[in-house]
C-alpha cells in the first residue's frame, strides 16, 4: 500500500466516528524504522476516537500497523495528537 491509500484507509475509518469530519487531519512523519501516521481531529471528538478503555484507539492502531507499506524498509504506525 502506498501512503495515499493508508491516509484513506484511516479517514475511511474515523470518518463515521466523530461529529465533525471536516476536521480530520492526517500529517506523515518518516524516521529511521516508522511511516508515523498522526491522526488530529476536533477537539471534541477525541474521546470518540480514543473510545472507552482506548479500546477503539487501539483496534485503529492494530490496522494500520498490520499494513504494508510499498518501501519494505518501513511500517505504518498511528498516533492520535490530542491538542
Amino acid at each position: 500500500m502506498t501512503e495515499a491509500d493508508v491516509k484513506q484507509l484511516i479517514i475511511t475509518i474515523v470518518a463515521p466516528l466523530v461529529a465533525d469530519s471536516e476536521a480530520i487531519r492526517i500529517e506523515t512523519k518518516r524516521d529511521t524504522r516508522f511511516l508515523n501516521f498522526n491522526l488530529t481531529v476536533a477537539k471534541d471528538d477525541v474521546g470518540r476516537v480514543i473510545g472507552k478503555h482506548g479500546r477503539i484507539a487501539q483496534a485503529l492502531r492494530t490496522l494500520v500497523y498490520s499494513v504494508r507499506l510499498d518501501d519494505k524498509s518501513l511500517r505504518a504506525r498511528l498516533n492520535i495528537v490530542d491538542d
